[in-house]
């Protein structure tokens, strides 16, 4: 039995980290040590994100996703501009998660890891 959100904790959200890592240093000129600073995390993780040997499998399928896409660019900005608390932050991830499960984007995932039935209803509709 795997729920939606060790699927999210497990695959995706190294994929968003990498994919924020990638906009503080790539866009924004952060040294590895600062980024890892604002994701609290270590130079190693990030560098790790950086050479894509964490996260890889679906940065491609998280970037493919407008919604997450935003998500990711206004997370890194907010950091960088320091708009937003950690808290805050910590409130976007979950509203990617979120919005990742109820526009069904994780069944996929889901149904490659586990073993579901063909009908499925875990994941809340879009409101």
């Amino acid at each position: 039995m795997r729920p939606p959100c060790e699927l999210v904790v497990k695959y995706l959200l190294p994929a968003f980290r990498s994919l924020i890592a990638k906009e503080l240093t790539e866009k924004y000129g952060f040294t590895q040590i600062e980024a890892a600073k604002k994701l609290g995390t270590t130079q190693a993780a990030i560098s790790q994100y950086l050479s894509s040997k964490r996260g890889e499998k679906y940065i491609k399928e998280v970037e493919s996703l407008p919604k997450a896409r935003k998500l990711i660019e206004e997370i890194a900005k907010c950091i960088v501009e320091e708009e937003a608390t950690t808290i805050q932050n910590i409130r976007k991830f979950c509203q990617l998660c979120k919005s990742l499960r109820q526009e069904k984007a994780l069944c996929k995932l889901h149904r490659e890891i586990a073993v579901l039935p063909s009908v499925c209803d875990i994941c809340p509709s879009e409101q």
